[in-house]
């Protein structure tokens, strides 16, 4: 008889929602279900990036999803497109995962967005009052409620283990000590992250300096790909742009933790030499900084700079968008004073916004909408919001790329199971969370806190409707 039912790898949301949800079913149908909740991180610490997100979820007044989301992943994830059955599962699904964190005390705020340009269906978002950490301390109280449920903190996962016919029967751990234990299961979880925090990986996929590159929240360092190297040793199948990865534009000046600059729709972006990179105005605000950030990291020596005027710091003032460090903004009367307050040079800097202010075409500013108000004759040009930087004054951020997750992982079906190279189910293998691939060139905005909570809570499900009808005793 095996230890557990089922152990769950990584204690974020995929992993602490599958935890719950296999508990839950299972004592709703009568019967006991063992867990096992295997965490890298110690007891006491926030490992991976869930604790640590202030989460914007990408929901409507009614708590379903945007459906423009779907609509618009096959048109984006060029050449090769997500898998729509996932993303169609997701829509399906998220008014009951929304269910499932208000059952569990997690509450919502809704707002509607009325300065910045979402990709949100009616400028509607949600998000979960105390962010990522009041929805996992939620979980684990009441995880902890129940006796057949093992939490082991400091364990790392080195290797999944297979009967003879190929099923995967349990996972070996090494303890605190350095010692290797075996844990048998008939149901093995993998809800550990992507690779952001192995150096090796990253450099592998991403290329060289990838290793520097900063991650965003300090419990990151725990998703160190184990679990994509586990199940590809055993056959697993991969999916998703291992070569890219979703990071944010953070303050280069700030001491907290993702502080995290928004907005540069609505100004221009710079280089340490002054020039501009990147059509700013190209997508949504979401969209725009993970798009921006990489091109920080990738070609820009991890060096940019957000410059606006006062039309724009005054209409946000207050808000969100360039509020969430804990420094303000550099300002000057001059853009040359500027300059100096960020370390750039004043006459080149001077040059690069006359330059941009020339260029900038007729048309009302709109913030709220693609407004295509565009330049015309630079390189790069500004597809949308280019209005002129005249008005004193001036202000600008210095930014870094911070990495928050990597886009490649490993192939799963609708339910959650692992699927094989040749897209068969590995018997007794789930994944969920951001150890999945799905994302291909961008990352869908305000999805995925819902997805890891979605599919999370789906796997538990299914694999406690699996059970027989006697289930085995904790270990």
């Amino acid at each position: 008889m095996p230890d557990y039912d089922v152990a769950v790898i990584g204690s974020g949301f995929a992993g602490s929602a599958a935890t719950l949800s296999f508990l839950e079913t299972t004592e709703r149908a009568g019967r006991v279900g063992s867990v096992a909740l295997i965490e890298a991180g110690k007891k006491g610490v926030w490992p991976g990036a869930s604790r640590w997100t202030t989460p914007f979820l990408r929901l409507k007044h009614d708590n379903t999803l945007s459906r423009d989301r779907v609509g618009r992943v096959g048109q984006e994830d060029r050449p090769v497109p997500s898998d729509l059955d996932y993303w169609r599962r997701l829509e399906d699904e998220v008014p009951d995962t929304v269910g499932f964190m208000q059952d569990h005390g997690v509450k919502l705020v809704h707002r509607d967005e009325e300065n910045a340009a979402l990709d949100f269906e009616g400028q509607h978002y949600a998000y979960p009052v105390g962010g990522g950490k009041e929805i996992l301390d939620n979980y684990l109280i009441r995880i902890a409620k129940y006796r057949t449920a093992d939490v082991f903190y400091g364990r790392e996962a080195i290797e999944l283990t297979l009967d003879g016919e190929g099923r995967v029967n349990g996972i070996v751990v090494r303890e605190p000590d350095g010692q290797q234990r075996a844990i048998t299961a008939d149901t093995v979880v993998l809800a550990c992250g992507g690779f952001e925090g192995n150096p090796e990986m990253l450099t592998r996929h991403l290329g060289q300096d990838a290793a520097d590159l900063p991650i965003i929240s300090p419990g990151v360092k725990y998703n160190r790909g184990s679990g994509i190297r586990m199940a590809t040793e055993i056959g697993a199948g991969t999916a998703g742009q291992f070569d890219m990865v979703h990071a944010e534009l953070v303050d280069a000046r700030a001491r907290k933790v993702h502080a995290v600059i928004w907005g540069q729709n609505y100004g221009i972006v710079v280089n340490e030499s002054c020039d501009r990179f990147h059509d700013e105005g190209e997508d949504y605000l979401f969209a725009s900084t993970e798009l921006i950030a990489y091109d920080t990291w990738r070609h820009q020596n991890q060096k940019s700079y957000f410059i606006t005027d006062k039309t724009v710091m005054e209409r946000f003032e207050g808000s969100w968008v360039y509020e969430t460090t804990d420094k303000p903004p550099e300002r000057s009367d001059t853009i040359a004073g500027l300059a100096e307050k960020l370390g750039l040079d004043p006459t080149k800097l001077e040059a690069t916004v006359s330059e941009f202010n020339a260029a900038c075409g007729p048309g009302d500013w709109d913030p709220v909408e693609m407004d295509g108000k565009k330049t015309s004759g630079i390189t790069p040009p500004k597809s949308n919001w280019a209005n002129p930087i005249v008005e004193a004054p001036f202000s600008g951020f210095p930014m870094t790329a911070h990495l928050k997750f990597t886009f490649g992982g490993l192939k799963v079906d609708a339910d959650g199971r692992v699927l094989d190279t040749n897209e068969a189910p590995i018997p007794g293998l789930y994944a969920a969370g951001e150890i999945t691939g799905h994302f291909y060139h961008k990352h869908p905005p305000a999805t995925s806190v819902l997805r890891s909570n979605t599919f999370g809570r789906i796997v538990g499900a299914k694999i406690a409707e699996s059970l027989p009808e006697t289930a085995a005793a904790p270990g």
